[in-house]
Order: structure tokens, then sequence, then C-alpha cells
């Protein structure tokens, strides 16, 4: 493959953009993935991964996680790009909502005066959960709504009004059971997987949280004020409770910051992650040659089965387990 020449990925980067500007790749359509792109152009991976660079960009295309790069709708187009970069995105087989989504089935083009908060902030979610937070604007949650952006003001006052309003949405989903199991471990045990199936149905999620600057969201409070009980009462003074309660909750969190970014290079890359490493492996290699490291060539040589899932859970077995050497009455 032929990495070399400073200007190759600007040749297919032009290539790509002919395409789009001419309309044989419509929006929501899917480009060449980094991984075609080498197969097609002849490329090394680092030049592939700077044609998609470039022409995100420009704004041409965006990364959808689980879908691939898709070309960008630009709303205002005329004649020409417009062709291509038209009002609608196309992704064939996604439901309505959801990236690709053909423009009728998704843009009502309901009224003004029937918008609601919860209608926005749904629309909001759906954007979220589809292509990631930073998909979302009042401009787009405008445009699935079918309504004018200004529209949107006299509901919500600005983006990070309404990512809170989101977040406020999904902790208010949340349902613990009437009977709780008996042993704090139980309990503490449930919240951080029901946590854990959140941030994994929404990936956007955990990165929009923080522990250093926790964001006022009354639906979350429930979920603390169950971990918190949990904990209460086995010899721990208020101030080690919540303490326990944050380093759970970073954990649940910490891990699950992951599946968003994940999402985001498969989409990239087109490479899953088993994928990705199988193709780094000559570099892993490269790095290895000539150093003593038995533990790392025995590692290399056996193979690592990484699953996120488990790695959760084994994390939170282990916190747990550290918890409970505190406890005055842990068996």
């Amino acid at each position: 493959m032929d990495g070399s020449g400073a200007g190759r990925y600007q040749e297919i980067a032009a290539e790509l953009r002919r395409r789009i500007e001419a309309g044989e790749l419509r929006p929501g359509d899917r480009v060449p993935s980094t991984r075609e792109i080498v197969g097609r152009w002849g490329v090394a991976m680092a030049t592939a991964t700077k044609v998609l660079t470039e022409l995100r960009r420009e704004g041409l295309v965006r990364a959808v996680p689980g879908v691939g790069t898709v070309v960008e709708t630009i709303v205002g187009a005329g004649a020409g790009a417009g062709a291509g970069v038209g009002t609608g995105t196309g992704s064939r087989s996604s439901p309505a909502g959801r990236p690709g989504a053909p423009a009728a089935s998704r843009r009502r083009g309901a009224p003004d005066g029937a918008l609601t908060s919860a209608r926005i902030t749904a629309a909001a979610v759906a954007v979220a959960d589809a292509e990631g937070l930073g998909a979302v604007s009042m401009r787009r949650v405008a445009a699935e709504l079918g309504v004018a952006t200004m529209s949107l003001y006299r509901h919500v006052a600005d983006k990070d009004a309404l990512v809170l309003r989101m977040m406020e949405e999904i902790f208010g989903r949340m349902r613990f059971p009437a009977e709780p199991p008996r042993d704090w471990r139980g309990r503490v045990e449930l919240a951080a997987r029901l946590l854990w199936a959140t941030f994994r149905r929404h990936p956007w999620l955990a990165p929009a949280m923080s522990v250093t600057r926790p964001q006022p969201i009354a639906g979350a409070l429930p979920f603390t004020e169950w971990v918190l009980t949990a904990l209460d009462g086995h010899g721990l003074d208020l101030g080690t409770v919540f303490t326990a309660y944050i380093t759970v909750f970073n954990h649940v969190r910490g891990t699950a910051v992951n599946l968003e970014v994940e999402a985001e290079a498969e989409a990239l890359t087109g490479m899953s992650v088993d994928e990705w490493m199988d193709a780094q492996e000559p570099a892993f290699k490269e790095i290895m040659a000539g150093r003593r490291l038995p533990m790392f060539e025995a590692l290399s040589a056996s193979g690592y089965d990484f699953d996120i899932d488990e790695l959760f859970e084994f994390g939170l077995q282990r916190l747990l387990d550290g918890i409970a050497m505190l406890l005055t009455d842990a068996p």
C-alpha cells in the first residue's frame, strides 16, 4: 500500500467530495470506511483516516455510532451541492427517529404551537442516542421536529439547559423494586447494574455527567438515596458513606465513558474493537522486538478477549469487597 504523498488523502477526499456534491452520495448514505478506502485506493490506514477527518472538518460527513460515516445534512443548501447535501438523511433500514431515517418519516412539520418541553427533550435524546451528544444542537432538534429553531427557545433556554432536561428524562425512567434486597451488597449491586444498563442504552450520558461538578438532576436523587440507605447503619460515618457512594458511581460512570468513545471510533474506522486490535498487531510486535517482556509476551501469545461488561462486573465486585472490609457488621 502506498501511504506516502501528503496530497494523496486530498485527492481521495476531493473524489468523495465530488460524489457528495453531485448527489451520487446523498444525505445519510454511508461513505467508504477507512478499511474500504485502504482497500480501494491502496493507501495506508493513516491516510484513510485523514480523508474522513478532512471531510468531517468540512462538515460534509459525520460519524454515526453503529452505522459508520455518513453524508451530513446541510439545511438550506441550494442547487448543485444541494442535490447531494439536502434536507434529509437516508439510511435505508434505520427506523424513524434514528440517523438515516427518511426525512418525511422523521420531520412531521408540527406547528410551533404543538411544541412541548417533553417533545423537544425526546427528540434531543433520540439524536444523542443515535449519533452522540455532539450531534445535538438547537438547530438539529428543531429540524427533527420540523419547526423553526427559534421556537425551541420558548421552551428551553439553550443547549446546556436542554442537556440537563435530557439527563432528567433518562434518570426519571429508572425504577427500583418495591421489595429491595435485604443485604447492603445486594442493594448496591442492583443500583450499580441499573445505572450500567442505563449508560449502555444511552452512551452519551456518562460523558455528559460530572463527578467533580455534579449537575442538579432531581431524577438522579432516588438513585443516590438508594445507595446511601444501603450503606447506612453499618458502622460508617455519613461522610464515609457518601465517599463510598461516589466511588461506586464513579466506577460505573468511568467504565461507561468508553462506550460512546468506542461507538464513535467504530463508526469512523468501520472496524470493531477486535478488528482494530488485529490491525495493530504488527505495531505491537514491533515495539516489543528486542525487549524482555515475558508477561506481556505470554499475554500476547495467549490472547485476551476484552469484554467491557465483564470489566464493569469485575471492578464492581472488587470495589464492594473493599467496602465490606470497612463495615463493622460485614460477614
